[in-house]
């Protein structure tokens, strides 16, 4: 597999004002088997570890208000760039993005972090990542959080039989067009993924100085064509699960106006999962982790808090 080795320097948390006198918060490159990953780390070394997944088309910061308070809470943090994304290596093969490559990956944050287990917590395609990791590597997850994207058999079973969704997941089958997607997200300084955010969003969810980060991101050299990729790939490949069923503690939570995703995924898929919450907010969309930051913040630490590993002494 042929790999871009190069990393592009690019927006570290440094660069955001991330910064405390009481968590050390460093930005590290990990080589986690295939590729190497940048990845923002914070809080202590002996702290339970978070990792958070970012989804399309965010790249670690995404997440970065959630840095300090979940380390400050005493865990530690890790927010990777995902494969293909801003300083991350980009492979070149569509294939490379296989869902299973990506799950590999956190298993290689997790072994290289020294983590046995962690609460691993997606947004968009960073929790159909965290959905791939539980049912393939179970024992690697302390807790399940997922955020606005389905069980990949709930997604499955919907595309195939609710008109709604085969009509809002339109854009899946323009992205496997080649090189058009990437040409036309550049017009206009990349005017059409602003607006899709922004159209998407409540009224102020991103201001003009996340837009700028999100350029700086999707302008690195292959990073939007490695992004669009992950698209392409799943469709490619159409990828199987080993299994259905989720026995990790899950928590899904869900903004009920997604323009992308309708709400009774989120029910569909607890199905899936012997161990389940969900949580709707009403008036938040797919942005929920932006809009409604304060509330999925103490949802999740409420989460970990519940599925703590104890260790009885001897």
């Amino acid at each position: 597999m042929q790999v871009n080795a190069q990393i592009d320097v690019g927006i570290g948390p440094e660069d955001v004002g991330l910064s405390s006198d009481d968590v050390q918060i460093k930005s590290e490159l990990l080589d986690v088997g295939d590729v190497t990953l940048h990845c923002v780390i914070a809080g202590p070394p002996d702290g339970d570890v978070v990792l958070l997944l970012h989804g399309f088309p965010e790249f670690w910061y995404g997440w970065h208000e959630y840095i300090l308070p979940l380390a400050t809470a005493g865990y530690r943090v890790v927010v990777p760039d995902q494969r293909g994304y801003h300083r991350s290596e980009r492979p070149d093969a569509i294939s490379a993005y296989h869902l299973d490559a990506l799950a590999t990956d956190v298993c290689g944050i997790l072994n290289t972090t020294d983590a046995e287990k962690a609460h691993i917590v997606g947004h968009d395609w960073g929790a159909f990542v965290a959905w791939w990791v539980a049912l393939h590597y179970p024992a690697r997850l302390q807790t399940l959080s997922v955020i606005n994207v389905p069980h990949p058999m709930a997604f499955k079973q919907n595309i195939r039989r609710n008109p709604k969704q085969v009509l809002r997941s339109w854009y899946i089958g323009f992205f496997q067009l080649p090189r058009i997607p990437e040409a036309l997200a550049r017009v206009g300084n990349w005017r059409s993924v602003t607006t899709m955010m922004q159209r998407s969003s409540r009224d102020g969810t991103f201001d003009a100085a996340d837009f700028e980060r999100y350029r700086a991101a999707w302008t690195v050299n292959g990073a939007y064509e490695a992004m669009i990729n992950w698209y392409r790939a799943i469709v490619r490949e159409n990828p199987q699960p080993v299994q259905t069923q989720v026995n990790t503690p899950t928590l899904l939570l869900w903004g009920a106006q997604d323009t992308f995703l309708t709400r009774s995924l989120a029910d569909d898929s607890a199905q899936y999962c012997t161990n389940a919450e969900v949580v709707m907010f009403e008036q938040a969309t797919h942005w929920i982790t932006h809009e409604e930051r304060t509330q999925v913040q103490n949802q999740l630490l409420d989460h970990f808090a519940a599925h703590e590993v104890t260790t009885e002494s001897n």
